[in-house]
């Protein structure tokens, strides 16, 4: 390990306690379902979702899911050590796994909090570990075109 993977490690961890932060603050200032609007397109709620993204494939159980983030943990984790041009999107990924990891061991379930909405149109609610989830995916696949292209 290179002397600049454990600051890509040092993110992931404040990535995760962002979240747990944010999480444990929605879970003691709110009961499930309780939405407050904050502005004309962005509400604070609390939902747990038992699924994966947008609350899919819940028929598969929780242990499915602390499963597949435990094992996501542990390959994310090496390729933060190996993989140096993607670093950034790895430690935003794993963060963002081990967050919502802790509340499906600790909960049963992630917390969700974050909803954006237009007019009758509502994108499922999210978290910090999700946002980063998405973030860290996107620069892999930035990167992966920059590559591609440079390639060329």
């Amino acid at each position: 390990m290179d002397n600049r993977a454990p600051l890509f490690f040092c993110l992931s961890f404040v990535v995760f306690v962002l979240d747990q932060v944010t999480k444990l603050a929605v879970v003691s200032w709110l009961a499930v379902f309780d939405v407050i609007r904050v502005l004309p397109f962005f509400n604070l709620v609390y939902y747990r979702n038992t699924g994966s993204a947008f609350g899919m494939f819940r028929n598969l159980g929780n242990i499915f899911f602390i499963a597949v983030s435990a094992v996501a943990v542990v390959i994310v984790s090496l390729m933060i050590v190996k993989d140096r041009e993607n670093r950034l999107g790895f430690s935003l990924i794993l963060g963002g796994a081990a967050g919502n990891l802790a509340d499906r061991v600790a909960r049963g379930s992630v917390v969700d909090f974050l909803e954006v909405y237009a007019g009758r149109f509502y994108w499922p609610a999210f978290n910090i570990a999700d946002s980063a989830l998405t973030v860290g995916i996107a620069l892999l696949v930035l990167n992966a075109v920059r590559e591609t292209v440079r390639k060329r």
